[in-house]
């Protein structure tokens, strides 16, 4: 049962109903997520906003959403587990990458330095050391791509935070973001 209740027609603000629309129209629904956020056009404005700006850097939306993966496995964050294992399909990731993602695993070595990165800037809340930066550098990521590694997991953090605050109701195949290792 959600916490906070995503919102309706009737209680949609207009700034929100408006943004909504276009959701609709791109996706064919709005998923929970959306509609939880726009209680507050202010902070839907800010999800889009920032998954806008990502979009356009340099990291492929393969990796943004193994990104995003990795980061909804420490958070917990089945919302996010679920929509992003989905997602990440949709860009030709297979299954068994996208379920070991979720432990910060990759067959890639350079995916796996991206997410062994993102795990630790969680972990360590940002104050990683010189050898993690040097450890991600070396897999071939530069200081642009870099930030955009910390951004993408500044981005699921927020999504994270809501869902799992919100109890977001789950409108995709679920999928647990605890998963055991197989290995």
């Amino acid at each position: 049962m959600p916490r906070i209740e995503a919102a309706t027609t009737a209680n949609t603000p207009a700034a929100s109903a408006i943004l909504l629309e276009g959701v609709q129209k791109k996706l064919g629904m709005v998923p929970n997520l959306f509609k939880t956020i726009a209680h507050s056009p202010a902070a839907l404005k800010f999800y889009f906003g920032q998954g806008e700006a990502l979009a356009t850097g340099k990291l492929s939306a393969s990796l943004r959403h193994q990104i995003a993966l990795v980061t909804s496995g420490v958070n917990n964050c089945d919302y996010c587990a679920s929509a992003h294992t989905l997602m990440g399909k949709g860009t030709g990731l297979q299954i068994e990458e996208l379920t070991v993602n979720l432990l910060g695993q990759s067959a890639d070595a350079k995916v796996q330095a991206a997410l062994t990165f993102s795990k630790l800037v969680l972990e360590k809340q940002g104050h990683v050391s010189a050898g993690d930066v040097h450890a991600v550098k070396a897999a071939g990521f530069d200081d642009a791509a870099i930030m955009e590694i910390i951004a993408n997991v500044a981005a699921t953090v927020y999504t994270n935070l809501v869902n799992n605050a919100a109890g977001t109701v789950i409108d995709f195949p679920l999928v647990k973001a605890r998963v055991t290792e197989t290995v």
